[in-house]
């Protein structure tokens, strides 16, 4: 299992911080063939991979190596590792874990508009298939919206595709933007509804019909622990992910969110995420559809077509 002791020799994380769950439960269910945790992050080693100086947190280590023995513990085959904003726009911890994947994962990175074609042909060619938008504010600094979309434009070129993380309150405005993007586009933990307001909320009817009225916007039924105004169980948030999971079957994805940064008010216990699939998608097609399919349809589409391919790297 993965070991998530930290050495303060390496690095000072914030005092705050909530290292993640050193023994998740195995979990009950049971995830198909060829599962994907399409939401996940590697954190450093620090020593290795320096956080940057513009990161608005300092987390614990969380290795590859770590997050590989988390995905068989769980059951899952692949991954998709999306660039952590404390690593900033320098890609090479993601790099480096696609490289040692072994075609099992696929990447998430945050690129600057001044990156060269040679360095997203490198990063095609490891594994990224994505870049994130991060309009959060307490995360990162505010980026024009020209920046994003001139990366857009060129990461367009390489069949790659965006992923957009913000907070509900922030839908309206963004809508325009996101509509005018040339590529497909994930939303990151379904845009981060208000719970308390429930499923009815005008807000959160407004995120379902700008996904009915756009079928290139997919999103995430994810992070329930970041949601939930009341903690494990998350009964609160599985309405809003079921019912995503039901009006868009082939659009959603799913994943833990390892190792769960900035996460203040308990750290979530992995296994126990896993059993919370069967009540987001009750059907057994509605579970290849989340965990298998879709995320192979965005990731890996030279091998989507042959749902018997090998999990074992090759094609």
């Amino acid at each position: 299992m993965p070991d998530n002791s930290n050495n303060a020799e390496k690095q000072i994380m914030d005092a705050d911080w909530r290292p993640f769950h050193a023994n998740p439960k195995k979990p009950d269910f049971h995830p198909p063939k060829g599962a994907v945790d399409a939401h996940c992050h590697v954190f450093g080693p620090a020593q290795q991979f320096p956080f940057a100086p513009t990161r608005k947190y300092t987390p614990c280590d969380a290795s590859k190596d770590q997050l590989f023995a988390l995905r068989d513990h769980l059951g899952f085959s692949r991954n998709v590792i999306v660039q952590a904003s404390c690593h900033g726009n320098n890609n090479d911890a993601l790099v480096d874990a696609l490289k040692s994947a072994n075609n099992l994962a696929r990447g998430v990175a945050v690129i600057s508009p001044d990156i060269s074609d040679d360095e997203l042909k490198t990063m095609n060619d490891a594994g990224v298939r994505a870049v994130r938008f991060n309009f959060v504010k307490r995360l990162v600094d505010a980026t024009p919206k020209s920046v994003f979309l001139g990366i857009a434009e060129r990461i367009a070129r390489f069949g790659w595709h965006i992923v957009v993380y913000f907070e509900a309150a922030d839908l309206e405005e963004l809508i325009p933007f996101l509509e005018s993007l040339p590529t497909p586009i994930v939303i990151d933990h379904m845009g981060r509804p208000d719970i308390a307001k429930g499923i009815d909320d005008w807000g959160f009817q407004k995120f379902i019909r700008f996904m009915d009225n756009n079928p290139g916007i997919w999103t995430k039924v994810s992070c329930p622990e970041r949601l939930s105004e009341f903690g494990p169980p998350y009964d609160d948030v599985i309405p809003f992910s079921r019912l995503l999971v039901e009006q868009f079957t082939d659009r959603v994805l799913w994943g833990t969110d390892w190792p769960h940064p900035n996460m203040k008010s308990h750290m979530p216990d992995d296994g126990q995420l896993v059993d919370l699939i069967p009540r987001i998608a009750p059907t057994i097609n509605q579970q290849q559809a989340l965990l298998v399919d879709n995320p192979m349809r965005l990731y890996w589409p030279e091998q989507a077509d042959n749902p018997k391919e090998n999990i074992d790297g090759t094609v």
